[in-house]
C-alpha cells in the first residue's frame, strides 16, 4: 500500500475522513474531494500533523467536468491513481407522499450520478495502468427495503447494481471493484428523525469501522478481489 495514490470523495467528514486517515497511516497518498473546503482542509491538516501525505480538491461530484479535473490533477501530481473510494452521499428521510422532489433530485444526482461521474473520470486512467481498485460505499439500504427512507433506499439500490455491472466490465482490465455496505453509521447523515428513532435500540457503527473494511479490501494481494463487504451494528436487524 505504501506510496499508492487514492482519491476519496466525500472526504471531509464521516466515512470519507476516517478512510483518509486510515489509508494515510499506511502511507497511501490521499486526495480528498468534497463540496466544502473547510472540512477538507481540517482532514488534510490532521494527516499532515502526523507526517503523512494528503491534498484536497474542493469539487462537487455532480459536476462531471470537475471530476475530470480532479483525476487529471492527481495524475499530473502523482502519475497514477491506484484507488478510488466513491463515498460522497446525501440523505433523505421523507415519505413518498410528503417528500420534496427538488431534494430528491439532489439525492439521486449526488448518490448515483455523482458516483458514476467520478468512476467514469477515473476508470480510463486505471485501464491505461492495467490496474486499480474502485471501492463504492453503498449501504445495506441498497439490499433491503423498508418504510422511512424511500428515495435514499432507491439511490443505494441503484449504486449496488451499478457497482456489480462495473465489476463485470472492469475485471478483465485488471481493475478490482468492491462494494462496502454498512448499516447505520454515526455520521452527520444520522441527523434525521428516522435514524434518531433507530438509535434508541441500536448502537451505530463508527466511521473508523468502515475505514478498516475499506483498507482490508484494498490491501489484499493483486490477484484477490473482495467484491462485497456488509457490516452492521450488532443489534441492527434490517
Amino acid at each position: 500500500m505504501r506510496g499508492s495514490v487514492a482519491i476519496i470523495t466525500g472526504g471531509g467528514t464521516g466515512i470519507g475522513a476516517a478512510t483518509a486517515e486510515e489509508l494515510a497511516s499506511a502511507r497511501v497518498r490521499v486526495v480528498l474531494v468534497g463540496r466544502r473546503p473547510g472540512p477538507l482542509a481540517d482532514v488534510v491538516a490532521r494527516i499532515a500533523a502526523r507526517g503523512w501525505e494528503a491534498t484536497s480538491h474542493p469539487a462537487d461530484v455532480t459536476d462531471y467536468g470537475a471530476m475530470e479535473k480532479v483525476v487529471a490533477d492527481t495524475v499530473a501530481q502523482y502519475g497514477r491513481v491506484d484507488l478510488l473510494v466513491s463515498n460522497a452521499a446525501v440523505h433523505d428521510a421523507s415519505s413518498v407522499a410528503g417528500g420534496n422532489p427538488a431534494w430528491w433530485r439532489r439525492v439521486v444526482e449526488t448518490n448515483v450520478l455523482g458516483g458514476m461521474h467520478i468512476i467514469r473520470a477515473t476508470l480510463p486512467q486505471m485501464y491505461r495502468q492495467g490496474s486499480g481498485h474502485v471501492i463504492i460505499v453503498a449501504s445495506v439500504s441498497g439490499r433491503v427495503t423498508y418504510v422511512g427512507e424511500p428515495v435514499y433506499v432507491a439511490s443505494k439500490h441503484a449504486l449496488v447494481a451499478f457497482g456489480d455491472c462495473l465489476r463485470q466490465e472492469a475485471s478483465p482490465h485488471g481493475v478490482r471493484v468492491t462494494l462496502i455496505e454498512p448499516g447505520m453509521v454515526d455520521t452527520p447523515l444520522l441527523d434525521n428523525p428516522f435514524a434518531r428513532e433507530l438509535m434508541k435500540t441500536v448502537t451505530p457503527l463508527q466511521p473508523a469501522d468502515c475505514a478498516r473494511a475499506i483498507r482490508f479490501a484494498f490491501e489484499q494481494p493483486p490477484h484477490c478481489a473482495v467484491n462485497e463487504i456488509v457490516l452492521r451494528p450488532v443489534k441492527q436487524v434490517l
